[in-house]
């Protein structure tokens, strides 16, 4: 049995191989190289795939990890700054993942794009961050965005408004993979084009694919050869992920051989968080356990608040080093998260990703801190974007703060209901942002529209 499974697998990628091959008939010498670098990361994946059996982690090997290795914020920024901040952010580079798309929030082309306060953009706002930090300090800090087939163009585009900003921006994009036909296990992509029939024959696949994308950009190694040692990731629509001078200090004050290669930034789990991926200790390393690599008796223990009480906010500070040393050694080894999903035309297909974050085992002297909340703040839906356009937030230099004005810190839960899904219908619907600074709790449905100068105060409209 296991011999005839082991040969099916065989000719599966047989087949897998000889589709990749055929989609890379008549392309140029370049453009060949670039898109077999691509098929490489996406054979190892689909190989690792064929093998793999049943959820990736056992549930009784996972334990608590180690009270040291998840440090608290507060003593981390104890130990103050030194006077030479300088040098330290001189050897930091601001990466920002920008590979996803603004349409579930009904916004065509890049989310980075959306306006989210004063008509300021993801985009500009991260700008705005970095320039400030440049002439505070007078420093060389870079932003480098990871954007993908889908994002690359209209970011470009973007870009030249920038041009006399103290900010240099590089950018790179992130593979493109083929997505699989769940029936076949062969690619749905007939051609290498991305437009037409052919849209939905590829995607991005996931952000773990930065590993391999930046160092065969090249970029990774100039970024080396100019001094460069660490990079800060995040999303780029999480605007608390903006770059910390205390987490910047720890990293690079650590004595030689204990340099840690790798910071997650957890925070506390809340109801409302019991999804994001947790940090565990498994086979004496530090690792992030994501939802999907649950076994299902497992799941409502995962969500558990109690059990499992921080989730990784996704920014994530990384030695440049360590990536270049790793990725040579082919030994970035990243659970693979298998993504069904069904087309327009009801095609069912399989995307096979990876996560940033999962690749914190593969590090040395690994660290999570656990970091205050105001540091995670994403905008995926028009709820969100409500809270960061309201009076609940100041915005100084790019960085949205809580007003002191708020008596809590933490900030309200809001449902907007189906009629405000679309950033278009949502702005229609309020003639101006209203007052939630004594708001605890607001959930809208139906068809609503607010007026002008209204202040929420209420649990309920």
């Amino acid at each position: 049995m296991a011999q005839f499974q082991e040969m099916m697998r065989q000719q599966l990628e047989t087949l897998m191989y000889t589709e990749l091959e055929k989609l890379l008939d008549n392309t140029t010498e370049a453009e060949k190289e670039v898109y077999e670098k691509d098929f490489d990361g996406f054979k190892n994946l689909f190989h690792r795939f064929l093998q793999v059996k049943g959820p990736s982690v056992e549930w009784i090997k996972i334990k608590r990890p180690p009270e040291d290795s998840i440090q608290p914020y507060e003593k981390i920024a104890a130990r103050g700054l030194p006077d030479n901040m300088a040098e330290s952010l001189n050897k930091l580079v601001v990466v920002k993942l920008n590979g996803g798309l603004g349409t579930s929030m009904g916004c065509k082309g890049p989310k980075s794009l959306i306006s989210v306060r004063n008509e300021n953009t993801f985009l500009d706002l991260t700008v705005q961050q970095i320039e400030h930090l440049n002439k505070t300090y007078n420093t060389d800090v870079p932003l480098v965005l990871m954007n993908s087939f889908n994002t690359d163009e209209d970011t470009k585009k973007t870009l030249q408004k920038y041009t006399h900003h103290r900010v240099k921006i590089h950018t790179f994009n992130q593979s493109r993979y083929p997505r699989i036909n769940k029936e076949s296990l062969l690619p749905m992509a007939t051609n290498l084009s991305t437009s037409g029939h052919n849209t939905e024959g590829w995607y991005p696949p996931g952000h773990g694919d930065i590993y391999a994308s930046f160092y065969n950009s090249g970029l990774l190694d100039q970024l080396i050869k100019q001094g460069k040692e660490y990079i800060f990731v995040s999303n780029i629509d999480n605007l608390g992920a903006t770059v910390d001078l205390n987490i910047l200090h720890h990293l690079t004050s650590q004595p030689n051989g204990k340099r840690c290669e790798f910071i997650m930034e957890v925070t506390d789990k809340t109801r409302a968080d019991v999804k994001g991926g947790t940090l565990i200790q498994y086979d004496g390393k530090l690792r992030l356990l994501e939802i999907a690599q649950v076994p299902k008796a497992h799941v409502d223990e995962f969500k558990s608040v109690s059990k499992f009480k921080i989730f990784n906010t996704n920014n994530l500070w990384i030695s440049l080093a360590a990536i270049k040393r790793l990725q040579e050694q082919k030994a970035m080894d990243l659970e693979i998260i298998v993504n069904p999903k069904t087309l327009d035309g009801g095609q069912n297909v399989i995307q096979l990703e990876t996560a940033v974050g999962a690749a914190i085992k593969c590090f040395d002297n690994a660290l999570g801190i656990n970091v205050p909340r105001s540091r995670f703040l994403p905008v995926k839906t028009t709820s969100d974007l409500l809270l960061v356009m309201s009076n609940l937030y100041s915005l100084e230099a790019g960085s949205l703060t809580m007003s002191p004005k708020r008596e809590f810190p933490t900030t309200p839960h809001v449902k907007l209901g189906s009629s405000f899904t679309k950033v278009q219908e949502y702005l229609m619907r309020f003639e101006s942002i209203p007052d939630m600074l004594e708001l605890d709790h607001l959930t809208v449905s139906g068809d609503v529209t607010f007026g002008k100068n209204v202040s929420l105060k209420v649990n309920h409209v």
